[in-house]
């Protein structure tokens, strides 16, 4: 498909942003910082168990170590879906003209998640918590789903990754409660991140325009699963172990919370106005996201 004169121009422009704003994590992170021994991995109130019965019995040691678990469970999980947009853009980016400023900023975009994406493992890491991953049946249907995703579900994933990640990582930026290796690397994240989810609404944008009922259809569906899929994995069930938790009860009440169900609806709103402008909110997309509770 072609590049719409709209999409080049954005790209070129993301460019020029990249080559003036980028970051090397290997010099901007203090890895040889201590980690204090009271500092969050991220936000209580971005905690799953924040406002539950159970988090007002948890010791103050118990929160800490739950939230450090919880944002590399989160980083993790951003590295797993990471590997598969990058395969998913390069299938995208094929035999595309090397001389466009889509195809040089998609490449430079691949570029930039790679670099995130060891930022993350050093950051778990240096937290001392273990890579966790999806359930394996997501982990073999993804297999699939990168060898025959369309270009809607990668840049519609691009934006449910990044969007429903972005006000929790400012969050983080902004809270002294929070490691200072989590806020820097947040800091990295959100500005880098927010060039490629502007690059996603041009080539979503692209993708669905003049386009027929049932293609759209099947865009706002594609776009609804990857949603899912990412909410749901992005928090392990090994966390609440490793926090000294009942695993079934934690799992529970995590499940039933309020406060997060309202946190998540927050961080989804600009990707629900975004998505309904496009006429990617269908009935059926929407019943998904109502699940996930970003609507």
């Amino acid at each position: 498909m072609s590049t719409t004169a709209g999409t080049e121009e954005i790209s070129r422009g993301l460019l020029g942003s990249s080559a003036a704003l980028s970051y090397d994590p290997e010099t901007e992170v203090d890895w040889s910082a201590p980690l204090p021994a009271d500092k969050h991995g991220l936000n209580p109130e971005w905690s799953v168990l924040y406002g539950t019965p159970l988090w007002r019995e948890m010791t103050e040691e118990q929160r800490v170590t739950l939230t450090r678990h919880e944002v590399c469970s989160i980083m993790s999980t951003g590295i797993w879906f990471e590997m598969i947009l990058q395969q998913l853009i390069l299938r995208d980016q094929y035999v595309k003209d090397h001389a466009s400023a889509e195809f040089r900023f998609a490449l430079t975009e691949i570029a930039d998640e790679c670099r995130h994406s060891l930022m993350f493992a050093r950051a778990c890491e240096a937290m001392g918590v273990p890579a966790y991953f999806p359930r394996r049946p997501v982990v073999e249907a993804a297999r699939l789903f990168k060898a025959v995703g369309t270009a809607e579900a990668a840049y519609g994933g691009i934006l449910v990754a990044e969007e429903v990640l972005d006000v929790m990582q400012r969050d983080a930026m902004r809270d002294e409660r929070v490691l200072d290796l989590v806020r820097t690397t947040s800091r990295i994240h959100v500005v880098e991140e927010s060039r490629h989810m502007r690059f996603a609404r041009a080539e979503i944008r692209d993708r669905v325009a003049g386009t027929g009922r049932l293609r759209r259809q099947a865009a706002a569906m594609s776009i609804a699963v990857v949603a899912y899929v990412i909410v749901t994995s992005l928090v392990n069930d090994g966390v609440f172990a490793a926090a000294g938790l009942d695993p079934a009860r934690a799992r529970e009440e995590a499940r039933r919370n309020p406060h997060h169900h309202a946190m998540m609806r927050s961080s989804g709103a600009p990707l629900m106005r975004f998505l309904g402008g496009a006429g990617l909110l269908t009935r059926p997309a929407s019943a998904l996201y109502q699940r996930v509770h970003l609507l």
